[in-house]
């Protein structure tokens, strides 16, 4: 992939809750567009639908590995053996 347009952090963008995505205005006058689902899988590139420019958004992907769990009508059945799964997991999507 070339190069990013720019870095820009997740909380310089505007969250959707309709489109259930953040978005940031790219010079072409349309937006930069990334989904909590691509966050939570350790995506970090937003793309803009009407160019070929794309950014890289800084974040902390520990903020969304719970979304999951937010999605379940309150489940309170996760125990501590998979959210060590889930960070052992996170931990090898981050390593390159």
């Amino acid at each position: 992939m070339g190069a990013y347009y720019d870095e820009v952090e997740i909380e310089d963008m505007v969250w959707d809750a309709s489109r259930k995505l953040y978005h940031y205005p790219c010079p072409c006058g349309d937006r930069f567009e990334i989904t909590r689902q691509q966050l939570q899988d350790c995506e970090d590139i937003a793309t803009c639908p009407s160019c070929s420019l794309i950014i890289r958004v800084i974040y902390d992907p520990l903020d969304f590995e719970d979304d999951e769990d937010d999605e379940g009508e309150g489940e309170d059945t996760v125990s501590d053996s998979s959210d060590d799964e889930k960070l052992v997991d996170t931990m090898k999507k981050l390593s390159v």
